[in-house]
């Protein structure tokens, strides 16, 4: 799956804030996702992302 720095990916489940949305801040074998609606920043491990992940903008 290619993901890049700066892509928006909609995920399965949705952020309690109600966004579904995510911009990729750094990738790796960790990513640092941040959540659109909120701001909110995670680190996800690249396996649980792309388990995920229903589209990439």
């Amino acid at each position: 799956m290619e993901i890049n720095v700066g892509d928006i990916v909609k995920l399965k489940k949705e952020h309690p804030c109600g966004s579904k949305e995510w911009q990729v801040l750094r990738i790796g074998q960790d990513f640092r996702i941040k959540c659109v609606g909120c701001g909110h920043q995670i680190m996800i491990t690249r396996k649980a992302l792309e388990k995920s992940i229903k589209e990439i903008k």
